[in-house]
This record gives C-alpha cells, sequence and structure tokens, in this order.
C-alpha cells in the first residue's frame, strides 16, 4: 500500500493535516534535545521528513540514520535528503523496526513518526528502540492518537472514516484502500496512556506524553 502511494504521500499529508504535520514533526525533533555531533536514528523514516529536520541540528560533525521498512517511500526520502545537500549526514537504510540491525547503544537520540502504528509486535519495536539507544537516549515518538473532547471526536471519526479516505484516495489515484486503512490502524492503536504504559514496561525513564490538536496527535517521550 504504501508503495503505491510514495510519491503522493508528502502532498497527502499536508492537505490531509491542513499543513499541520510539519508544526507537529518539528516539535518532536525539538523534544530530542539533539546537539551538534549527536548520532541520531530516525525510525520508520519515510520520506524521511523527520531525518532532515534532525540533520540541521546534528550539523557537519553528527549523522542521521533515517531507517524504513519501504524501499519507495525511502526512495523519495533520498531524494529530499540530496536535494538538501544533506546526503553526507543522512544515511537511508531499509530495517525492520521489530528486529533493527543496529548494534546496541548505538545512538543518542531517536525520533518515530506515525510509523508505529503500521508494526505488527508493538512491544518489540519499543523493545528494539530502548536497546540501540546509549544510556541518557531520548526517544520521541509522534503518533496519531484519540482526542480527547466526546464531541471533537464524533466530528474527528467523521473526517477520519469519511472525508479523509475519499480526499486521499483522488490525490493519489490508490487502488490499495490505503487510505481507509489509515484510519482504521489509528482507532485500534493504543491510546494515550496505555501507550505511555508499554514504555514504562520497557524500561524507559521519565516517561510522559503530550497532546497536539486536540489530541489528534500525541508526542510520547522516554529516556533509557
Amino acid at each position: 500500500m504504501f508503495s503505491a502511494i510514495a510519491r503522493w504521500y508528502d502532498l497527502n499529508n499536508t492537505v490531509l493535516s491542513l499543513g499541520l504535520h510539519h508544526r507537529w514533526k518539528r516539535e518532536a525533533v525539538d523534544m530530542t534535545h539533539t546537539k551538534p555531533g549527536d548520532r541520531v536514528l530516525d525510525l520508520c523514516a519515510g520520506t524521511c521528513d523527520l531525518a532532515i529536520l534532525q540533520a540541521e541540528r546534528v550539523g557537519a560533525d553528527g549523522r542521521v540514520t533515517a531507517c524504513d521498512l519501504n524501499a519507495e517511500m525511502l526512495e523519495i526520502g533520498r531524494q529530499k535528503v540530496a536535494k538538501r545537500g544533506y546526503a553526507d549526514r543522512i544515511t537511508c537504510v531499509l530495517g525492520n523496526a521489530e528486529s533493527l540491525q543496529f548494534e546496541d547503544k548505538t545512538f543518542d537520540a531517536l525520533t518515530v513518526a506515525f510509523g508505529l502504528r503500521n508494526v505488527t509486535h508493538l512491544s518489540m519495536a519499543l523493545a528494539e528502540m530502548h536497546r540501540v539507544l546509549k544510556p541518557g537516549g531520548r526517544a520521541v515518538c509522534l503518533e496519531f492518537s484519540q482526542p480527547t473532547n466526546p464531541a471533537f471526536r464524533k466530528t474527528y471519526d467523521f473526517y477520519s472514516f469519511t472525508l479523509l479516505p475519499k480526499i486521499g484516495t483522488w490525490i493519489s489515484r490508490d487502488r490499495t484502500g490505503v487510505y481507509q486503512y489509515l484510519p482504521d490502524s489509528i482507532r485500534h492503536f493504543p491510546a494515550q496512556d496505555r501507550f505511555a504504559a508499554m514504555w514504562r514496561d520497557t524500561g524507559f525513564h521519565g516517561v510522559r506524553y503530550v497532546n497536539r490538536s486536540g489530541g489528534i496527535v500525541a508526542l510520547h517521550i522516554g529516556v533509557k
């Protein structure tokens, strides 16, 4: 499904979020507290939006690894990286979030945006995130979540399950059903408190989350 919409993915994100995804992603990167010279993993990197933001922060002496399971999405990201002149800072690699190829304690920080709800075994992905971080390293996850206001949730559900699939499918000319899958995946993903508890069970410390846009998305933070 993601292979089929790769070339339209960025445009659809901007249209369907009314441009808000750029703000959410910048805040996620800010929360990692990355600094010049750091090594950062952007997991489920997709088209490399967060990897590019991290490259700006780590500077010429830092390195960012953009890891994703989908080759077509990552190729779009690689083109964006080259266009921004960050090919010397960002390495794009294929990888599975449930079984990462990196050694223990490799990265100073880790980001993952709109990717973990596509993982089959969420607890395995969280364990891998914890494993590859250095002690003191911060992980930040930006993910769609559950709106906190019941009235707003009804409006959001109408948008997600009725309008979003139609708009996304029309823009991308998709025939795979991915824009029906996406809202379904949001509904089945753990709500904020339950997801935070999973982070604590994995071994992360200082776990917290902040809602944005009424709970449409949440930013989860944990430290190894």
